[in-house]
């Protein structure tokens, strides 16, 4: 296929997929503008809103959108293909799953440097990618880590009202109630929580969606960035999703599982380590573990959301939600060595989780599911979702 051709080709997928894109889009992308960014390497789990991120940009100027884990590029390299973009007059170029191109980072590196005047935009499911790249690639491409629907943007899609965010730990009592008097805010959080954490529950299907998303992660995205996964590999992590599904203990015995799938126990840890870079799993550690690898404390699913889809015990959903929400808004949390204190460690401040019934043990503070107002020591759960 001659390169115009193809890139004709291309740029008939892009404007396709354009105009399906839907008119609801998540405010972090209104609020986070890549325009005007020369480099820029968008990461996220899948079903986010990379995708639609790249899209918009680019529609709003002269940019040529690329899926490269399309079989219409497979045998072109990024330079290849951007040279053709450039030549039938392009201002730039965005790969998205940058990943499945072989040497890419080489290929970026090269387009970035040899088009001074040209916009080269990366996308990935992971920042591993920017870990695994060769050359200053955190310079010239910056990155953008796009995450899991918060409940300020489930609520904005959902009912089409524009709350701010705010820190429930600091906020004033106002800041509640602005949100508590324009909607039903318990009965959304509890269909945020089964549907929310990504903008794909607007198209509908959402279990089946985010069954089709650790299928991938598993089976396309993470063996790039395993070297020589097997088959028995693979099916220990499907056994891990099924296993932290179902467990009412969120961690899992590691020599157990080793033996029953044949591995040894760095190739396991190894696997965590990757499912927690694709957003599969969040592993909390105690504060002072610095091992690099390790099953942590406690292991939940990065979406919380999962646990519904996959019909499993629910029990964690409230911890694995609280984890979530910190370590998307960008603040480290971690398990308390003594569970009298309580369950988490953000910021110097002790957390316990859970309902009304549930004590306060030591902790500065006992986050609650089933409270809608703050009082005292107790900060209701929703509010969380607030933080960005």
């Amino acid at each position: 296929m001659q390169d115009t051709e193809l890139i004709n080709k291309i740029l008939l997928t892009q404007r396709r997929m354009t105009l399906e894109l839907s008119t609801k889009q998540r405010p972090f992308i209104r609020e986070h503008p890549i325009g005007d960014k020369r480099g820029l390497l968008v990461v996220g789990p899948r079903g986010v809103g990379k995708t639609t991120m790249l899209l918009v940009a680019a529609q709003r100027q002269n940019i040529l959108y690329v899926s490269v884990d399309s079989p219409l590029v497979a045998n072109r390299t990024l330079t290849e293909l951007a040279d053709a973009a450039f030549i039938e007059g392009f201002d730039g170029i965005a790969f998205d799953e940058v990943h499945h191109s072989r040497n890419w980072s080489l290929h970026s590196k090269s387009i970035y440097d040899s088009n001074p005047k040209k916009k080269i935009w990366l996308s990935d499911s992971s920042s591993l990618p920017l870990q695994q790249g060769v050359g200053d690639l955190s310079r010239r491409f910056p990155k953008l880590k796009v995450p899991l629907l918060s409940f300020r943007e489930y609520l904005s899609l959902k009912i089409e009202n524009n709350f701010d965010s705010f820190d429930p730990f600091n906020a004033k009592l106002d800041d509640f109630q602005s949100v508590l008097s324009t909607c039903n805010v318990m009965g959304l959080f509890k269909e945020y929580l089964r549907e929310g954490f990504r903008p794909i529950f607007l198209e509908g299907d959402y279990k089946e969606r985010i069954l089709g998303i650790i299928e991938k992660s598993i089976y396309t995205d993470i063996p790039f960035y395993v070297h020589k996964v097997q088959e028995n590999h693979m099916r220990a992590m499907n056994a891990i999703v099924g296993f932290l599904a179902t467990a009412s203990i969120p961690t899992i015995n590691i020599d157990s599982m080793a033996t029953q799938w044949s591995m040894g126990k760095e190739k396991l840890y190894q696997l965590l380590d990757v499912m927690e870079q694709v957003g599969l799993v969040s592993i909390i550690r105690y504060s002072r573990d610095f091992h690099a690898s390790g099953k942590g404390a406690k292991i939940f699913f990065t979406d919380p959301s999962m646990y519904a889809a996959l019909d499993g015990d629910i029990g964690n959903v409230r911890e694995a939600f609280v984890a979530t929400m910190f370590r998307q808004a960008g603040k480290s949390i971690f398990a308390c060595k003594n569970e009298q204190n309580g369950d988490f460690e953000v910021e110097k401040l002790i957390l316990e989780i859970g309902g009304k019934s549930k004590p306060s043990k030591s902790a500065d503070f006992v986050i609650r599911d089933d409270v809608d107002l703050p009082a005292g020591k107790q900060i209701p759960m929703w509010a969380l979702g607030m933080m960005y």
